[in-house]
């Protein structure tokens, strides 16, 4: 072999080695925490996202449920992901948490590759972004309820206050926010066709914004009432029509907003990541937290990587397990 062409062909095994290496950071071993006396047996079901990109919030997630839970070994994880990376997530999850109660479940990403809009940030665009829709699909039939949590937040009380809320007669609980201006969620469009805007005109109770990172699911209603199918119908209008600009969020709040079981605000602390464009700092609102959620653009791990966190970035970095590379090499 020329010498050349050797030289080139170890370049890029080593090139390629470092890619591999480089797409899954890694962790370190988060400590185990038991139950205490008064746990019986009573199962949490929690779904979350797992990939490359956010990798490290989910890893934050989970640590503190686990950490502020009275009974970390009743709560199972069901990961939703893609196969591309699923071992190397599965190693992942494992050896950070060798006591963790967890499934990885596989979304098929084709099932909504033709459904999905451009909206105003690329993230929103991803498909693992729209998993969230297919719970009922992708969990066992005997998961009754499960709390859906985005990637990027952490939870600092227990999680079975969360779990134990009445749902009384609806599918879905979130904290509602009925000061936020509703109309912008959707397009001038949207709001002139009345065949669109109508949906709204027999519901319960005023339709308000809800932030789809904190979800209770019913999971039997949703399965009776196929939400799925419901969801899936207005990104089907979305591709003819244009009716919104903000990625998976607008199908749920078409679906569902009116006809939401309120949760107390301090479950879903939202906005901290900013806006969609900016992603600039923002103080929490008034009131006592539960769960912090850098929604937004901005995101703790990143700003913390650059140096250039935002005050609140520091209540997220006691969760952070990422093993950080020593400044100096001692090889």
């Amino acid at each position: 072999m020329p010498p050349t062409f050797h030289l080139l062909t170890t370049t890029l095994i080593l090139l390629l080695h470092l890619i591999f290496a480089a797409e899954l950071p890694e962790f370190q071993e988060a400590q185990a925490f038991r139950n205490g006396k008064e746990c019986n047996d009573t199962r949490i079901h929690i779904a979350m996202t797992l990939d490359a990109t956010y990798l490290r919030g989910s890893i934050a997630g989970v640590f503190s449920v686990v950490q502020h839970a009275t009974c970390p070994e009743n709560i199972i994880f069901h990961f939703l992901t893609t196969h591309r990376l699923s071992s190397s997530l599965r190693r992942t999850i494992t050896t950070t948490f060798p006591y963790l109660n967890f499934h990885l479940h596989h979304f098929h990403t084709d099932l909504v590759r033709n459904k999905i809009s451009t909206s105003i940030r690329r993230a929103l665009d991803q498909p693992l972004n729209y998993a969230r829709i297919y719970l009922s699909h992708l969990l066992p039939i005997t998961v009754h309820r499960v709390i859906y949590f985005d990637s990027d937040l952490i939870v600092v009380d227990d999680v079975v206050k969360l779990w134990e809320i009445n749902l009384n007669s609806h599918v879905l609980g979130a904290p509602e926010y009925c000061h936020a201006n509703f109309t912008h969620y959707f397009t001038p469009k949207f709001w002139s066709t009345p065949y669109f805007s109508g949906v709204f005109n027999h519901r319960a109770t005023k339709p308000c914004y809800f932030n789809t990172g904190v979800m209770v699911i019913d999971l039997m209603k949703w399965r009776r009432y196929k939400i799925t199918e419901k969801l899936e119908k207005w990104m089907e209008i979305q591709k003819k029509h244009r009716i919104y600009e903000l990625g998976s969020l607008p199908p749920f709040l078409l679906v569902f907003a009116g006809d939401v079981e309120g949760v107390e605000h301090r479950w879903n602390q939202h906005g901290l990541g900013g806006d969609n464009v900016e992603g600039l700092c923002r103080d929490l609102h008034p009131g006592p937290v539960s769960l912090l959620h850098w929604s937004g653009k901005g995101k703790p791990w990143l700003r913390l990587n650059s140096m250039r966190p935002c005050p609140l970035d520091q209540l997220w970095a006691p969760y952070d397990l990422f093993k950080h590379a020593p400044l100096i090499s001692d090889t």
